[in-house]
């Protein structure tokens, strides 16, 4: 083999050994802030306030996909903090928006690694999306979505979507 060639495929190797480095190691290395943890006592805490947790999609087909959004927000002087987002089912998901930025989707099968801090007075979004073809059931159904939180009184979220499947 020639030198040229050996050089060429120690750059290339070098560059992509390099690259991929920073590649997987960009997503370890943005770690989310760790949980802050407050008591009811606490006179400075993230406060949540939820505007409504329950939805009544009416009747949809199996075939359908069915999305609302529930609105959350911050009224206590701390970052309020999301995290450990999952659902009831399979065919559920749950995915956070907060200052133009959607989180991915978890659902009950997904790992949640995911955490957001809501600046106070600022709100965040919770989406959630039913898709009945994954879990074909007929009839009334419920579904929920499981957010956890840092405030003290309001530590587990649960938000349900209500129909009925044809």
């Amino acid at each position: 083999m020639s030198k040229s060639a050996l050089f060429w495929i120690i750059t290339v190797s070098a560059v992509l050994l390099f690259g991929s480095y920073f590649f997987i190691a960009g997503d370890k290395n943005q770690k989310n802030d760790p949980i802050k943890t407050y008591t009811s006592k606490d006179r400075e805490r993230p406060k949540i306030k939820v505007e409504k947790n329950i939805f009544d999609a009416g009747t949809i087909k199996v075939s359908d996909i069915t999305k609302t959004e529930f609105t959350i927000r911050n009224t206590g002087v701390k970052p309020l903090q999301l995290f450990n987002i999952s659902s009831s089912c399979g065919c559920t998901t749950g995915q956070i928006i907060y200052q133009g930025k959607e989180s991915k989707e978890f659902g009950m099968h997904s790992t949640s690694d995911y955490s957001v801090g809501i600046a106070p007075g600022k709100k965040a979004t919770v989406r959630m999306i039913y898709r009945p073809y994954v879990m074909p059931v007929y009839g009334p159904v419920e579904r929920e979505v499981y957010v956890t939180t840092n405030d003290p009184d309001n530590q587990k979220l649960v938000f349900k979507m209500s129909s009925y499947v044809k």
